[in-house]
């Protein structure tokens, strides 16, 4: 079984525990009514999603 030869120096751990911290999601404008909404989800104020409204979106899952 494999073992470390030598020790983890502290500069090499920080920054691999500094890639796992804990970063704010990234909120974009609603094309429409303006308001901050999370990347890649449709707005909960006026149901659109991009440039397609949700009648859209549930008449082409429907299809």
């Amino acid at each position: 079984m494999a073992a470390p030869k030598r020790r983890t120096s502290k500069m090499k751990q920080r920054s691999r525990l500094a890639a796992k911290a804990w970063r704010a999601p990234l909120l974009r404008k609603c094309p429409k009514c303006g308001n901050s909404v999370p990347g890649h989800t449709a707005c909960p104020v006026c149901n659109t999603y991009t440039t397609r409204s949700n009648k859209e979106i549930t008449i082409k899952a429907e299809a």
